[in-house]
């Protein structure tokens, strides 16, 4: 404890105010009240954010989204790709004890493990053994070689805890009548770098707390908060619903999943022609206009074509064919079905709530109504056909897409044959026969017709000026750690 303690009783003395460029930065994350403080695998993005904060891993990502070294001070990759050996820094938990690789070892393995049921488990899904080499050294073996396992092994659910607490870099302290935690930076000797006198001078604290959107947009419109994290399309046209300034608004440049997932498949959904056809009559550059928001990418794709090494399908999916002859095509087979069942065609969609979504759901009406087809929203707690998934990749790889759509997430509509390809891409050498086995697993996630694909997801902030080691990343998580962090 011969480093926390201080700091603890620092967190204590922390001014709350906004920061003005000196003293706490301020920060809101996105999400219900009590999501900043929840624990298990499947942590919300508030509590994703602490967790990375406190309880690092092997390696851990920086404000522009590229893999750090965070317990492990460094690390090399075996010629085949097959092995991750790492070598960990020279540093302690917070009881004193010294950080050991046969204690890494066994926390990592317990955290895989925990994980089971989870996509983030099937993305692991590589990793054949964990040992500890010598006193400071972790081996990672793989069945084949994972060109972004570094990546997977930053995401926070890999954080370790020990006796309920991590290692850094930041310590936290709550006020238990407080929804806030407010987090100091550990100098740098307790982290195995070289000792700054004037740590306790330069390193600002962090108070964060998780907020709804339209709560955290007036609170930084009020000068409360110096950040916001973690605005979804749903809530976008908040951003610049208060006085704000040029530029306060930053969009990441995502990838992931953006789309409806079919949760039925039956009467009108029960052919994968008709849930065909609801994706063919949605103009998806024309979806966006209502948002006001440049540079989205949309794709009628699950997995879109350039996260393959050479793209194995053109950009759109009925490429060539305008929108009027797909929404003919679309109209003809739900025309066909009513004539046969003499049925209604209607279909319920579950969509979160927020302005962005009500946008979201106009546009979907209009689509659908041009080729006979209503839509009625469906309440929380009630029985969807089609939900929206709303998703950030971990990663950039067609497994990552695919594994959303694994049979034993029980998430939605899904392909048997497309997850056998995956478990056999797993022990693949070969990359090109790899990469092969993926696209093949995608066609049959495609013939499935299991999900209604319509763009990247949308992340965004609201950061003052004063705010410094924030950047824009593909991945929508940034670190709380380098907000402290002086700039000189």
């Amino acid at each position: 404890m011969r480093f926390w303690l201080p700091f603890l009783a620092a967190l204590a003395l922390s001014s709350c105010g906004p920061s003005g460029g000196r003293g706490p930065v301020e920060v809101a994350v996105i999400g219900a009240e009590d999501s900043l403080f929840e624990q298990g695998i499947r942590l919300p993005l508030a509590a994703q954010h602490l967790r990375a904060t406190t309880n690092e891993g092997l390696v851990a990502l920086d404000p522009a989204g590229q893999v750090v070294p965070a317990i492990a001070e460094r690390w090399i990759v075996t010629e085949d790709g097959m092995s991750y050996i790492f070598r960990l820094r020279d540093s302690t938990w917070p009881d004193g004890e010294e950080i050991s690789a046969a204690e890494v070892s066994n926390l990592l393995r317990q955290a895989i493990a925990r994980l089971k049921g989870t996509s983030l488990a099937l993305d692991l899904g590589k990793v054949r053994d964990v040992r500890a080499m010598t006193g400071r050294v972790v081996e990672v073996r793989l069945t084949s070689p994972m060109p972004d396992f570094l990546r997977v092994m930053a995401q926070p659910e890999l954080g370790f805890v020990r006796d309920d607490s991590g290692a850094g870099p930041m310590v936290m302290s709550r006020d238990d009548q407080s929804a806030t935690a407010r987090l100091a930076a550990l100098p740098p000797e307790s982290r195995g770098l070289p000792a700054r006198e004037d740590w306790q001078e330069v390193a600002r604290p962090v108070g964060v707390r998780a907020l709804s959107a339209s709560e955290a947009v007036a609170a930084f419109s009020r000068g409360e908060v110096d950040l916001v994290l973690g605005g979804t399309l749903a809530d976008f046209p908040l951003a610049e619903a208060g006085p704000l300034s040029r530029g306060t608004v930053q969009v990441d440049p995502t990838i992931g999943l953006y789309g409806l997932a079919f949760r039925s498949e039956e009467g009108l959904l029960a052919d994968p022609a008709r849930r065909e056809a609801l994706s063919m009559a949605i103009d998806r550059n024309a979806l966006i206009q209502a948002f006001g928001l440049s540079g989205w990418r949309a794709s009628s794709w699950i997995v879109p074509p350039q996260i393959y090494t050479v793209a194995p399908y053109p950009e759109s999916r009925w490429d060539g064919v305008s929108i009027d002859e797909r929404r003919r095509i679309a109209a003809d087979r739900i025309g066909q079905w009513k004539d046969e069942t003499e049925g209604d065609a209607v279909v319920r969609v579950s969509l979160p709530r927020g302005p962005g979504s009500d946008l979201l759901l106009r546009q979907l009406t209009v689509a659908w109504a041009q080729v006979g087809v209503s839509v009625e929203r469906a309440e929380a707690g009630q029985r969807a056909d089609l939900e929206l998934r709303d998703t950030l990749a971990r990663y950039a790889s067609p497994r990552w897409f695919l594994n959303q759509f694994n049979c034993q997430l029980k998430a939605s509509l899904c392909s048997p044959d497309a997850d056998d390809l995956v478990r056999g891409s797993l022990t693949e050498r070969d990359a090109a026969a790899r990469e092969r086995m993926l696209i093949e697993a995608h066609a049959a996630l495609i013939e499935r017709e299991v999900f209604i694909p319509l763009g990247a997801p949308v992340r965004w902030s609201l950061v003052r000026g004063s705010i410094r080691n924030y950047l824009p990343n593909p991945w929508g998580l940034h670190p709380l750690f380098p907000l402290s962090q002086p700039t000189t």
